[in-house]
């Protein structure tokens, strides 16, 4: 049985995630409302999202799907991962400024709960504390999640390790309420989204099938505890009842659009040669320039820059051979991580995707088609290598521990030497812990001094659309126009034809085509019949002209945009034009 952690261990180690967190984006902390780490590309969107959820909870709980995005289609708030498990925080605070620090802090809070998350599950496998310090490190800041931090769902995996590390230590002490607590964690890991969910699901799958052929191959049987039974019955229960409903208006969008579906052509774009798993960001203080002639040889950067960190590697090598777990758990560990880096590298688009695993996986496993790009395999494969890592770090400690530092050995008391071990093994791990942090690193050392990771500025919304009729449509459309226009509608949440999804409704791609050249009479005509009473266009990036008389619009210029009103004659109420 493992022991209780130390409440002063966990103290700290919350205390220094929260603290590391902060200082690998700083400063964002210092713009909290401002400014999104990464870029003003999909922080946006997702930032809308969890705004979104806070405001469905709180008035429209029973259509939480249908938001004010893609006007008329139903179910629009699924059309890509919709960050349900942060809509808690959506309900703290309304309006522009606080949708973006509220991103601002779940970003840093995915962060610490990756570390956390990883150095309990290591603790819990038979780590000491520094060494389990080195696995968070390393799961939560390995050098290819750098090119992530503009996808909350991808860097929100603390869910991951602390579903395990809750399941592992209710089973091992008989703790049934830490057993229901574990699938209900892996229930709120799937409410972020089914990218990493998925993962969790089948892990969990495979974990349980693994322990169930144990159990029923030993001789005698184990007698089971129907007090734990019991409540992996209830967590069970739970988290397939979450999935089921969470993946009802998923399964009804693929309905209501084909285009939706995830193509074997989508996934093998996504997917990439083995040596993608060289190339670390651009942004990646250490590897990012010497990786970049091959980074520029890949076709979709973001999602195939694979590189876990060498620092991380040697000492998951190095773990294979540590005494910290048993000799089936590195094995599993080892096994696992060729497996996962198989799958990272997902298939090719000719006959030779028969021969990658990814490929059966995508054929055969329910709900993987829908997942498009491999390389967020590497979150379970990070997690392997993390944990190796840390085992290896415990190894190399223990070494230094026993030389008792560098340097010649000076004879006096044993008292003292003792301290001087412990010194020695407290410098070593928290150099480790140094390196790994220091090789994913986005800060920049060039120029006059340090800067950190990117963390650019949120445009505010012009003060001419706010209170303005819906439903609207703004223009243009363009894909980082209709960012912008979301995180602008959390003012309020007007009805907007204007989207962000992972792919392109039919009938937002024909609103595109027909307003092309608005104020014509035909797109006038066209989105009087869809019922819009209100577009808005802003006026730095597309002309605005005076309507035709005819045409019976109404133009107003506010500052940066220009209203046009589409009369009396427009449908106010939304329809699904099915």
């Amino acid at each position: 049985m493992s022991p209780a952690l130390p409440r002063r261990e966990v103290a700290l180690l919350a205390l220094g995630a929260v603290v590391v967190a902060v200082a690998m984006h700083w400063p964002l902390v210092l713009h909290l409302g401002q400014d999104v780490p990464r870029d003003v590309g999909d922080p946006l969107s997702q930032a809308w999202q969890v705004a979104w959820g806070g405001h469905a909870l709180a008035s429209q709980p029973l259509d939480y799907f249908q938001s004010n995005q893609f006007w008329p289609l139903r179910d629009s708030l699924a059309f890509s991962d919709a960050l349900i498990g942060y809509a808690p925080a959506g309900m703290v605070g309304e309006g522009f400024e606080a949708a973006i620090a509220r991103y601002d802090v779940l970003f840093l809070l995915a962060y610490v709960l990756a570390f956390v998350g990883a150095h309990l599950l290591g603790r819990e496998l038979g780590l000491a504390p520094l060494p389990a310090a080195v696995a968070g490190a390393a799961y939560a800041y390995a050098p290819w999640r750098l090119e992530q931090d503009g996808h909350m769902h991808v860097i929100s995996s603390g869910g991951i390790p602390l579903t395990l590390f809750l399941l592992v230590r209710g089973y091992r002490r008989g703790r049934p309420g830490l057993v229901v607590a574990g699938w209900t964690m892996a229930a709120w890991q799937l409410a972020i989204g089914f990218s990493l969910g998925l993962q969790l699901a089948y892990l969990l799958g495979v974990l349980g099938t693994g322990w169930a052929l144990w159990w029923w191959r030993r001789r005698p049987r184990p007698r089971l505890d129907w007090r734990l039974a019991s409540a992996t019955a209830a967590g069970v229960l739970t988290f397939a009842a979450s999935a089921v409903v969470l993946a009802r208006p998923y399964l009804r969008v693929i309905d209501d659009h084909p285009e939706a579906r995830r193509s074997a052509a989508t996934v093998a774009d996504y997917s990439g040669p083995v040596w993608e798993l060289l190339v670390a960001p651009g942004e990646n203080l250490v590897w990012g320039p010497a990786t970049a002639p091959l980074r520029e040889r890949l076709n979709a950067v973001p999602e195939q820059t694979l590189f876990p960190g060498l620092t991380i590697l040697a000492l998951a090598l190095a773990g294979l051979g540590a005494a910290a777990y048993g000799q089936r758990l590195r094995l599993g560990l080892g096994a696992g991580a060729v497996l996962l880096t198989a799958l990272a590298l997902g298939f090719p688009d000719s006959w030779a995707r028969w021969l990658t695993p990814y490929w059966y996986l995508y054929e055969l496993a329910p709900g993987w088609s829908a997942i498009r790009v491999p390389g967020r395999m590497l979150t379970l494969l990070t997690l392997t290598l993390a944990l190796l890592a840390g085992a290896g770090a415990q190894r190399a400690i223990a070494r230094v521990e026993r030389r008792g530092g560098k340097g010649p050995q000076r004879p006096g008391p044993p008292a003292a030497r003792e301290r001087l071990k412990r010194l020695a093994s407290r410098a070593a791990g928290a150099t480790l812990v140094a390196l790994v942090l220091l090789e994913g690193s986005g800060w920049d050392l060039d120029g006059l001094g340090p800067k950190g990771p990117a963390h650019p500025t949120v445009p505010a919304p012009p003060p001419g659309q706010l209170a303005a009729p819906a439903p609207q449509l703004h223009l243009p459309t363009e894909p980082d126009d209709n960012r912008r226009y979301l995180i602008w509608s959390t003012e309020g949440f007007p009805k907007m034809v204007n989207g962000r999804s992972s792919f392109m409704p039919r009938q937002f791609a024909d609103v595109r085509r027909r307003t092309a050249r608005f104020p014509d009479r035909s797109s006038t005509a066209f989105l009087r019949r869809l019922g819009v009473r209100t577009v808005i266009v802003h006026l730095d990036r597309r002309d605005a002209p005076p309507p035709p008389p005819a045409l019976g619009l109404k133009r107003e210029v506010r500052g940066r945009v220009a209203l046009y009103d589409l009369g009396p004659g427009s449908r106010t109420e939304p329809r699904d034009p099915r």
